[in-house]
């Protein structure tokens, strides 16, 4: 494993007095073929006074909890966290029901054991180059499992989510045994901190390779229930000559797994990533209410009437139930109410007035992203393709390019300044002026300052 040159100096001075492991996800990372983030290292036979008394003239410590047994030191490159083996013993409900208790003396086995998952429980030897695997990580990651440590998994509910992001983000699969133990714990979700459950949720909707592993997780373990939108969506049924694939939960899963094989999405900063992952994940939340059998050109077929609009409401209802900033509300809404508006030109022809209307509505998600939400859902109905959907993806793409609100929404032109200048007074009557300016101009009646006084002068009666 490579490993910053201060690290590896700090760790040659730690080891006259003690044994430091890499360990934890930094391994798992390295074994996977990827650049690991975050070096954490557990050092053993050693107190926790002489530890901090070897660390701290590298840089500055922060003494996290000495009952923890954990310490942070600050590099030029990074910070590192440095802990002693620990045992910990289930003293309560929840996710911090722990007693913690550092113990310097533990073997490699016994502190791994701790830990979550298998792939989670490897350490590695920096002065060897040893895996240090005593439950079997190498073999479930070569298989690519996640499979419990020990059966003190249970004593900790959070650990069905992270299966959940887990399996997601590195496309595992759940051990059956694990499944059950999740199974087991069901009824202990609402023992865990709303921030705590939204931190796995944000590791799905930014970092995923294929988050329908993730709702597959949630389904077999039974833990789908706690997320009714989703849940909902299993069994809603689809017209088969649109949507060969199966029912809406089927239908979401190929879409948000084509989502992230999408460019926009792959070089999209993480914000944009999180935003685009949920506007997916909620894009047909509206069906299961609004699903009937009903005759379309003489045949009868399943349909949605109003899915869309249905959808907004519940989608920020989704992000409310797991803890999701506020500021997701109104894009992820704007996203999911309008994720069928490429069907609502006339065979692409959009107009000017219809794209920009469509840019305000979306604000402030933008048009590029509709985009990209439209193209996840076209793509999310195998084996079925369908050219025709990307090309009117592509026609409003280029028409919003056209008006420059591909990745902004228009703003208005006239403001209350231009009426001071027209010699108005403040007053309640400006809102209505300026909303009636900005209608127009949304309209096509003006592009620029001047179009938008010469309108106003029409319009507004003459100053007295």
């Amino acid at each position: 494993m490579q490993l910053p040159e201060e690290l590896r100096a700090v760790l040659t001075a730690i080891r006259p007095a003690g044994r430091p492991r890499l360990v934890g996800g930094c391994v798992r990372d390295w074994l996977l073929g990827l650049e690991p983030k975050d070096f954490d290292v557990e050092v053993a036979g050693i107190d926790f006074e002489t530890l901090h008394h070897v660390l701290a003239p590298f840089g500055a410590t922060n003494v996290v909890g000495r009952s923890f047994g954990v310490i942070k030191l600050r590099l030029a490159a990074g910070e590192y966290d440095f802990s002693l083996p620990r045992r910990e013993s289930k003293t309560g409900a929840g996710h911090r029901g722990f007693a913690v208790a550092p113990d310097p003396q533990l073997s490699d086995s016994e502190a791994s054991a701790r830990r979550d998952f298998t792939i989670n429980a490897m350490a590695y030897d920096p002065f060897t180059g040893t895996v240090i695997d005593p439950h079997g990580g190498q073999a479930d990651l070569r298989a690519r499992v996640l499979r419990h440590t020990s059966p003190a998994f249970v004593e900790d509910p959070l650990r069905v989510l992270r299966a959940f992001q887990f399996a997601a983000r590195f496309d595992f699969e759940l051990a059956p045994e694990t499944a059950v133990l999740c199974s087991s714990i069901s009824d202990t979700f609402p023992e865990l901190p709303l921030e705590r459950v939204y931190g796995e949720w944000d590791k799905w909707a930014a970092n995923s390779t294929k988050p329908s592993r993730g709702l597959k997780v949630l389904e077999e373990t039974g833990w789908l229930r706690h997320f009714p939108e989703i849940a909902a969506l299993r069994g809603t049924l689809q017209e088969p000559a649109w949507h060969p694939e199966g029912d809406v939960f089927t239908h979401t899963q190929h879409c948000i797994d084509a989502l992230v094989q999408l460019g926009g999405w792959q070089g999209a900063e993480t914000a944009r990533r999180r935003l685009l992952t949920f506007a997916v994940l909620a894009h047909d939340f509206g069906k299961p209410a609004t699903t009937t059998r009903a005759e379309r050109r003489g045949v009868l077929r399943w349909i949605s009437p109003g899915h869309e609009a249905a959808g907004g409401p519940l989608s920020g209802a989704f992000l409310r139930r797991i803890g999701a900033p506020l500021e997701l509300d109104p894009p992820v809404q704007a996203l999911v109410a309008n994720h069928l508006a490429h069907h609502h030109g006339s065979q692409g022809d959009f107009t000017d007035t219809q794209v920009r209307r469509l840019a305000r509505k979306l604000a402030p998600a933008t048009i590029d992203d509709l985009a990209l939400v439209m193209m996840a859902d076209s793509l999310g109905r195998p084996p079925l393709r369908s050219p025709e959907t990307l090309i009117l993806i592509d026609q409003l793409r280029a028409k919003a390019h056209q008006l420059n609100l591909e990745s902004m929404a228009p703003r208005p032109l006239m403001l209350g300044r231009h009426l001071l200048a027209l010699g108005f007074k403040p007053g309640p009557e400006f809102k209505p002026i300026l909303e009636a300016a900005f209608e127009a101009q949304l309209d096509g009646s003006f592009s620029d300052e001047a179009g938008g006084i010469a309108w106003l002068q029409t319009q507004l009666p003459p100053v007295r």
